[in-house]
């Protein structure tokens, strides 16, 4: 099998998770001319209950196959790599249908009594098939992660996004004649389609990979059950916490929108503007925020294999390094996001929506997303080494403490919304000084100051001349030639401030794959 460097697998998945986000956009911005504003709302209040039960149908297991398979690895066990897929698949399938039919079984009740809505009915049961693929599907890429090939993963999110974009589209428009809650069910049901489109794209490789070690789906003998004991005990270590901190964050993610109406409620604000304002921050401030997860993500994917491995051999200078690049590479590339969308934050809400208040939910919450990007990695980081239980509970902690400063803050009216945005900063902030003091307590920690501290200079001038470019000189150009134009010569300088101050370097550029080594005699050595 085809097996990449930490850091070239980490660079195929970031590229693939950008495409990926940019084409998710297409039927975020296509999607509500078809099914209007009341049909996406029924669309998207499947999601919390889909979200749960995806949850609770993966059970964690692309964390824990991914860990598994790359500790049997680096010991060259091929047998016990392949009885954990076995084991894995056989679970999640019994597991997903299970899901599945409880979904679609209390489907009425939740759509009359928790969503308040009858409509919302028809969505719930056209996403429910998305259940056994999607577990499917997470188990086959914790496989390949584990085994540190990333070129699956991405294609295959590559082939959903690009399945799901006519899928969705197309449906939604099919069924729109018969209602707005028939072509939210079709919308729903375009994203099975395309998690289908992903699932076999991931099967292709499979057949490719596989079939040259001999490997057997049923392989029913009295040593394999004994062994499937002991490894379904080591796969539960790290599938138990990460299904319990994600339950967690599903919780909340129930529990947010009520904390939010009623704080503001309390402030004053009516139920239709409280809805309105809750809007703008959870549909157009946080997924821009959220833009630059793509690349952390990817990171977070890659090093939970390369942690685990360098960790089965004892090589804890190693699993510092591999941390040293995640950390380094997240701050490099999401520093500047985070840059721009603080100085360009109204300008690019008025572009996106002609919302440019929502521009001051990002303002606020753009300088803390530093602590968002390297969180992702951390968490990767602590169940690479075994800590995921370290990890759960400092996303507890986070959560409550998130949901109480929420209370705290958006109940006062000279905050409002305000409140909801300085609540979400605190928990950021919180659950990754968290993670850094756990891994802290596990590894010698060396954070090389002089690097973070050259990056941050560079982010300060690139925001100082952003700042001045978009209102001096490209103040003649259109609203999106501003935006765009500042960006660009944003990013220009801070590449230019990388290399010029040693953070950027040949050795980097050399790890970029196919195009890498043609670039890399044109910069200098770090």
């Amino acid at each position: 099998m085809r097996k990449q460097s930490f850091f070239q697998g980490t660079l195929i998945l970031i590229g693939a998770g950008i495409l990926t986000r940019l084409l998710g956009f297409i039927p975020r911005i296509a999607l509500p001319r078809i099914i209007g504003a009341e049909g996406v709302g029924l669309y998207t209040m499947a999601a919390p209950t889909l979200y749960l039960m995806i949850t609770l149908a993966t059970f964690g297991l692309n964390v824990a196959v991914s860990k598994v398979v790359a500790e049997a690895e680096a010991r060259r066990d091929i047998a016990r790599m392949q009885n954990t897929l076995r084991l894995s698949l056989a679970f999640v399938l019994v597991l997903s249908l299970a899901m599945m039919g409880l979904m679609i079984g209390l489907a009425p009740l939740i759509s009359r009594y928790l969503l308040t809505d009858p409509r919302s009915y028809y969505p719930l049961v056209g996403i429910a098939p998305i259940l056994p693929i999607v577990a499917v599907s997470s188990v086959l890429r914790g496989y390949f992660q584990g085994r540190q090939n990333m070129v699956p993963t991405a294609m295959s999110s590559i082939a959903e996004a690009a399945f799901r974009i006519v899928a969705v589209l197309g449906l939604a428009w099919t069924f729109q004649p018969y209602g707005v809650a028939y072509a939210a069910m079709g919308a729903m049901i375009g994203v099975v389609v395309g998690e289908f489109g992903s699932l076999c794209v991931l099967l292709l490789y499979v057949r490719r990979s596989l079939w040259h070690e001999r490997f057997a789906w049923w392989n029913h003998t009295a040593k394999t059950m004994r062994r499937s004991w002991t490894l379904a005990s080591d796969l539960s270590r790290v599938a138990v916490p990460v299904t319990a901190s994600r339950l967690v964050g599903n919780a909340m993610y129930f529990i947010e929108p009520i904390a939010v109406t009623q704080s503001l409620a309390i402030a004053g604000i009516g139920t239709t503007v409280a809805t309105s304002l809750y809007g703008q921050l959870e549909g157009m401030a946080i997924p821009l925020l959220l833009m630059p997860t793509a690349i952390t993500y990817s990171l977070s994917v890659s090093l939970v294999p390369a942690i685990s491995e360098a960790a089965a051999q004892g090589n804890y200078s190693l699993i510092n390094r591999r941390l040293y690049q995640a950390l380094r590479l997240s701050i490099v590339i999401g520093g500047p996001c985070a840059v721009l969308l603080y100085v360009l934050a109204r300008p690019l809400c008025d572009l996106l929506w002609r919302a440019p208040e929502v521009g001051r939910l990002l303002e606020i919450m753009a300088p803390f997303s530093l602590f968002l990007y390297v969180q992702g990695p951390l968490s990767a980081a602590l169940q690479g080494l075994d800590r995921a239980r370290e990890a759960m509970r400092n996303s507890i902690i986070g959560a409550v403490v998130k949901t109480a400063a929420i209370f705290a803050f958006a109940t006062q009216p000279r905050l409002g919304i305000d409140g909801v945005a300085i609540a979400i900063n605190i928990g950021m902030v919180l659950v990754t000084l968290l993670h850094l003091s756990s891994l802290a307590r596990t590894l010698s920690l060396t954070l090389a100051l002089r690097d973070y501290g050259k990056t941050g200079l560079a982010l300060l001038l690139m925001g100082y001349i952003a700042r001045y470019a978009y209102d001096a000189w490209f103040a003649g150009l259109s609203l999106g030639g501003r935006v765009f134009a500042t960006g660009a010569l944003a990013l220009l300088v801070y590449t230019v401030l990388l290399v010029w101050l040693r953070v950027l370097g040949r050795q980097d550029i050399q790890r970029i794959p196919w195009i890498g080594d043609v670039l890399a005699p044109y910069f200098p050595k770090r």
